[in-house]
């Protein structure tokens, strides 16, 4: 290993000052490891502005040039909407984007050892997670996992961590055709045709978890091999819906945890004849949509104590106040964030489980934030209901530290708990994805916290895709106006 070490030492991304010395010892570590092991080929992934992985393979003798010369994939794949297309101008002289990017010119991928993890469903094969970067070494403003970093560095500055739980709710569907003809390949293509493996609206009921418990098993046991720290699984109220809930973790562990997740669903049931979906409210008869339940408390970094805990009389401690209140008080410009699809704002809809407005409540489903706390629980904390399956993990839970550190710093108190949500008269959240692109554009908050560059860059993105949906001729309109007119 000495040898491989001295390599990676004297290569140029150690060189550069990307690799420290401890990720130079781990790198060395892994890249023996490979050598020595049966794998064939690796998956060089990072996480994309949507939540996707993009990456190269390579094969696994090539496995440690990535940590001495690095990988480079094209800097398009930063830029582009929800079909793949790139919206910002690359062929002209300004692209208008920070680095500049021009040309579909090549960023650098930044491997992380602590993120390799062999593939229990391809067995030649692994994947490592990557940060992308500039050619120069230099960070991306809007980099996921860097936005991430960014904002648990502001809470550890602050003498504080955060803990994360989550619950994250998905459909798996029979696949009856997969759509391979010719003119289905477009972009984006055109979704499969898919068939219910079991009948909905028995919530959490054993019989109908008996006729899913083969699938259940199947992605159960791909994130016990995963190192996946899985806790339940669940049958969800919808026909063919799925909820898996995992147990507390920090949030960078969690949002990669999130990405594995995700992909490795898709990619398993995709080999079993399956199709899993993430899409909040998929257009298919008697569908429910899929919500993404984001729990999380504050602990005292010297301590260990969690800060969440409530008084003897049930009050809110001062840190529980103030961070429901920063979750509140940024929520609407937060939603680019949480909910960044033009179908998640068909979820908020009153009486279904879902926040439709911006409020809280002692243990109410119906809130967007769910206080779940008791004097000396050392479980107390919030679940923020607000999310869709689909968001970008690391943007995610991004927005709730910086919303719920800036409600801590400047000592905002909420408003009173609510028992009847859906009847309250408060704020509601945006109703469409123009709605949230324009709360977001206009957030002074997210632009002196993010940046102007990020703040623009994802709107732009979001634009496109929004501009696309806008510009489609609908059903609704082909019934509406084709006969009367």
């Amino acid at each position: 290993m000495n040898d491989v070490k001295a390599k990676i030492a004297q290569g140029q991304m150690a060189r550069s000052g990307l690799l420290n010395p401890e990720m130079v010892e781990k790198a060395a570590e892994l890249a023996t490891e490979v050598a020595n092991s049966e794998l064939e080929t690796i998956r060089v992934l990072f996480a994309d502005q949507h939540g996707i992985l993009r990456g190269k393979t390579i094969v696994a003798s090539a496995f440690e040039s990535i940590f001495t010369s690095g990988i480079a994939v094209p800097s398009t794949l930063l830029l582009k909407d929800t079909a793949h297309k790139t919206v910002f101008p690359v062929w002209s002289k300004d692209p208008s984007i920070a680095g500049g990017m021009a040309g579909a010119g090549d960023i650098l991928m930044l491997p992380d050892p602590r993120t390799f993890k062999k593939l229990p469903w391809s067995d030649h094969s692994a994947w490592i997670f990557c940060d992308p970067r500039f050619k120069s070494g230099g960070q991306i403003p809007f980099s996921p996992r860097g936005v991430l970093k960014s904002a648990i560095a502001d809470l550890t500055n602050a003498g504080l961590k955060m803990v994360v739980g989550l619950e994250v709710e998905f459909h798996v569907y029979e696949c009856v055709d997969g759509m391979h003809d010719h003119s289905s390949a477009a972009m984006p293509g055109e979704p499969v045709k898919t068939r219910n493996l079991a009948h909905g609206y028995q919530f959490l009921t054993e019989t109908r978890y008996a006729e899913l418990e083969t699938v259940m098993d199947i992605l159960r046991r791909q994130c016990q091999i995963l190192g996946l720290p899985i806790r339940s699984m669940e049958v969800e109220m919808g026909p063919s819906q799925f909820e898996f809930t995992f147990e507390p973790a920090d949030p960078l562990t969690h949002a990669d945890n999130m990405m594995v997740f995700r992909t490795m669903v898709k990619e398993v049931c995709a080999q079993k004849g399956l199709h899993a979906t993430f899409m909040c409210r998929p257009n298919l008869e008697n569908a429910v949509a899929s919500g993404w339940h984001l729990h999380q408390s504050i602990v005292d970094l010297k301590t260990g104590k969690n800060l969440m805990m409530p008084k003897e009389n049930r009050e809110l401690s001062k840190t529980a106040s103030g961070w429901i209140a920063g979750l509140l008080a940024h929520a609407a410009e937060s939603c680019l964030l949480t909910t960044p699809s033009v179908n998640g704002y068909k979820r908020y809809r009153p009486r279904e489980l879902a926040p439709d407005r911006i409020q809280w409540g002692h243990d109410n489903r119906g809130a967007m934030v769910r206080a779940i706390m008791a004097p000396d629980d050392s479980a107390s904390r919030v679940e923020n209901r607000v999310a869709e399956t689909t968001a970008n993990p690391y943007y995610f839970f991004a927005s709730q530290i910086l919303t719920g550190l800036d409600g801590l710093t400047r000592g905002l108190v909420p408003p009173e708990a609510v028992e009847t949500p859906y009847d309250a008269d408060v704020q509601a959240l945006p109703d469409s994805l123009l709605s949230a692109i324009q709360h977001f554009e206009s957030s002074s908050f997210y632009r002196e916290k993010l940046g102007d560059v990020f703040v623009d860059y994802l709107s732009r993105i979001k634009r496109a895709e929004w501009d696309r949906y806008n510009l489609t001729v609908s059903d609704w309109e082909q019934r509406e106006y084709f006969g009367l007119y």
